[in-house]
């Protein structure tokens, strides 16, 4: 399809601002353009079609299976949209008086209290605008910590080799060095191996339990045991927490900071550029220094009422006011929807359906552990790839051709040939039955066609791109007719 600069037209416009009704003001001249700003220049009509035309070429969790491993793509209830509409809600303003947005602040309040309680914290902030925001907020209090205990010596983060790339690079950012520690066999952390990195220098350790190959680490309390006996903390990334929300807590297992993806586990919107929001709870000892403002509760006789209170020794704001409020309005209505029942049985539900398609495909397809996983598998093709040639991602694009979204591919880096699964618990079985009947053909065709997957995709809007030149020469602007390189 045209870019919408290749459908513009001079002189094409249309009108959806209404009148300025208050005085205008010019930037000074130094601060104002050189040149006319170029937009495209269409009508009403035609940016209607444009954008339909964009969004019938996307697939989302709408259009069809979205197995996408360790990222939680699953249905968003209509329901949390509704609320998240309401008046009340979309046209308050941050710097309202706070007795005028009680209703918010119960809306934080209420959402903290249950992600506490599910995730075994003691308070919580709604300021991180994404999980890997939320990583650097989680590591952030973490130095505050050490920083404020007088004790700068502590500049390493451990973190696993399965570890979602962002853990490494937020460590980074923080100016920790990464220590990466080996995983086993069985794909959980070397304990000898942790032993031997910990010390007087160990600010931390980062870690996701069910980890990034689906497996719950029996370990895990060891592992926190270790890293809090060498004066370390344990930050959990709360990726994976979809498969065990009800269930098991991180700050039960010895985690003392936890960040949240509201977008995986709780339903709300995912992908799109945002908004996103990526909360992070803390044990009590590390409230004092989380940004932003949280929430208080004043009561007397005439009843209770909401206000907001600084964090005394707060690490300073992460992102403007509050996050994405109504992210965390979606949220809660999930949370309330489903209660103290629902919660466990999705997350039941997110287990049972990765082991249905794991069983149902482990006489073909090589499982990298065969043991039982939790909300997610994953699969090497690695002998598949030296017998037929074909690799993960013939079989990846393979699958668009049947409407499918492809799993992750080579992910995690300690699986060659990776392909990780999670069909997520709003699955239903005739779904998963159809999708293990197409990932068998296609593993069939292999065999029988390798050439023919080495071409795939053929139905999509779009064949395979040249994805490494893409990579090493992308083409991230439009240049109009005439214009100088």
């Amino acid at each position: 399809m045209k870019l919408v600069f290749e459908k513009s037209s001079p002189g094409r416009g249309m009108e959806l601002l209404a009148p300025c009704d208050v005085p205008q003001v010019e930037l000074a001249k130094e601060n104002q353009r050189s040149s006319r700003l170029r937009l495209p220049q269409m009508s009403e009509n035609e940016i209607s079609r444009h954008y339909t035309e964009l969004a019938k070429g996307a697939h989302g969790v709408n259009d069809g299976f979205y197995p996408l491993g360790s990222c939680t793509m699953k249905y968003n209830p209509k329901i949390n949209e509704k609320a998240a509409s309401l008046k009340g809600f979309t046209e308050l303003h941050p710097l309202q008086p706070e007795h005028t947005v009680q209703g918010a602040l119960e809306v934080l309040h209420l959402a903290e209290i249950y992600l506490c309680q599910i995730t075994g914290m003691d308070a919580m902030t709604f300021q991180p605008a994404a999980g890997a925001h939320g990583e650097l907020t989680g590591l952030l209090l973490i130095k505050a910590y050490h920083e404020g205990r007088q004790d700068g010596k502590r500049r390493k983060i451990i973190v696993p080799d399965s570890a979602h790339g962002t853990n490494p690079a937020s460590a980074a950012m923080c100016g920790y060095d990464v220590v990466s520690i080996p995983s086993r066999e069985d794909g959980c952390v070397d304990l000898e191996q942790l032993q031997a990195a910990v010390g007087e220098d160990t600010a931390g350790l980062m870690l996701t339990n069910p980890n990034t190959v689906g497996l719950f680490d029996k370990n895990i309390l060891e592992i926190t045991r270790i890293v809090h006996e060498a004066g370390g903390l344990c930050y959990y990334d709360g990726a994976n927490l979809n498969a065990i929300m009800g269930i098991a807590r991180p700050g039960d297992m010895g985690f003392d900071v936890v960040h949240l993806n509201l977008h995986k586990t709780f339903s709300t919107p995912h992908g799109g550029g945002g908004p996103g929001s990526g909360p992070v709870g803390c044990k009590d000892f590390l409230k004092t220094y989380l940004p932003g403002a949280g929430v208080g509760i004043w009561e007397n006789e005439n009843g209770k009422a909401y206000h907001l209170t600084d964090h005394e020794k707060s690490i300073g704001a992460v992102k403007m006011f509050y996050g994405n409020f109504l992210v965390v309005v979606r949220a809660l209505t999930y949370i309330l929807t489903l209660g103290k029942e629902g919660i466990p049985e999705a997350a039941a539900n997110a287990v049972l359906n990765a082991n249905y398609m794991r069983v149902k495909l482990s006489d073909v397809y090589q499982m990298a552990y065969e043991e039982t996983c939790m909300h997610e598998f994953v699969m090497t093709l690695e002998k598949l790839k030296h017998d037929t040639g074909v690799s993960a991602m013939d079989i990846a694009k393979a699958l668009l051709d049947y409407g499918i979204h492809p799993p992750t591919m080579y992910f995690p880096l300690i699986v060659h040939e990776a392909l990780m699964v999670e069909p997520t618990e709003t699955e239903s079985r005739e779904t998963l039955d159809e999708a293990i009947e197409v990932f068998r053909r296609i593993y069939q065709q292999a065999a029988k066609q390798p050439d023919y997957l080495h071409g795939a995709p053929y139905e999509t809007p779009i064949g395979r791109p040249d994805e490494v030149t893409a990579a090493r020469k992308p083409i991230l602007t439009y240049r109009w007719e005439g214009q100088e390189t």
